[in-house]
């Protein structure tokens, strides 16, 4: 049982990749013969691997049968940047309102002193330790909430393709100014923690939903340059007009 989990679990994390990097064309309709061959792995566990990138969004159900990528409108990536904004939000608000576990306050402090360190040089930013803490700091913030209903659906959107906190972080050099935004981003970090522990809820909310909208000027900056850099940014490649 346990290395049939495994073997899907592998497949889940091959096939999502070959569809964030450009793997396959959006809209294709994929063959389950052709993707075990790329995978290596065998009909039973791609089956269940495209179960979960259906739920996940990235794979559309055909009426005929069979899958095909599915393909997103810039709209479609604003919407789900700002429904991001809106869960972090709620999650803050939450955390505010309820009162949030001490001791993840306390990891959370401790995160965005290491965020802190990382960019104390503007001139040489530590930029692997931000994008680690970075993640790690906006899985905590939903947990902060102390639901597990909000900590899932966090998670489910950050799936999404572009919609994650990191999502355009790999490709600093592309955007202007990133290692500003990335001490503004910091400078929210810090007051939506800091709202939380004043139980300012309506304060927190709004900080978290203003935090994600950096990430739409990123996406807008990115979905207006040069098209060959889709490859670079996993799920770009997905993006098509509206």
């Amino acid at each position: 049982m346990a290395d049939r989990r495994s073997q899907a679990e592998k497949a889940t994390i091959g096939l999502r990749g070959l569809i964030l990097s450009g793997g396959f064309e959006p809209r294709m309709r994929l063959s389950e013969v052709s993707v075990s061959a790329q995978l290596g792995t065998s009909r039973t566990p791609l089956r269940q691997a495209l179960e979960r990138l259906v739920s996940e969004g990235l794979l559309e159900r055909l009426p005929s049968g069979g899958c095909r990528v599915a393909s997103f409108d810039l709209d479609d990536v604003n919407d789900a940047i700002e429904l991001r904004g809106v869960i972090e939000g709620t999650a803050a608000r939450f955390a505010a309102e309820r009162g949030a576990d001490p001791e993840l306050m306390v990891e959370a402090s401790d995160i965005l002193d290491g965020i802190d360190e990382a960019v104390r040089d503007p001139d040489d930013i530590d930029f692997d330790t931000y994008v680690v803490l970075n993640a790690r700091f906006h899985t905590l913030l939903s947990k902060l909430a102390g639901s597990a209903l909000v900590q899932r659906e966090a998670e489910r959107i950050c799936r999404l393709p572009l919609a994650s906190p990191s999502a355009f972080l790999r490709e600093q050099e592309l955007i202007p100014d990133f290692m500003q935004s990335l001490i503004r981003a910091q400078g929210q970090h810090r007051a939506i923690l800091e709202a939380i522990a004043a139980r300012e809820g309506a304060r927190a909310e709004a900080l978290a939903r203003e935090h994600a909208r950096l990430a739409r000027q990123n996406f807008a900056f990115l979905n207006a340059a040069d098209r060959r850099l889709a490859k670079r940014v996993p799920g770009l490649s997905l993006v098509t007009a509206n």
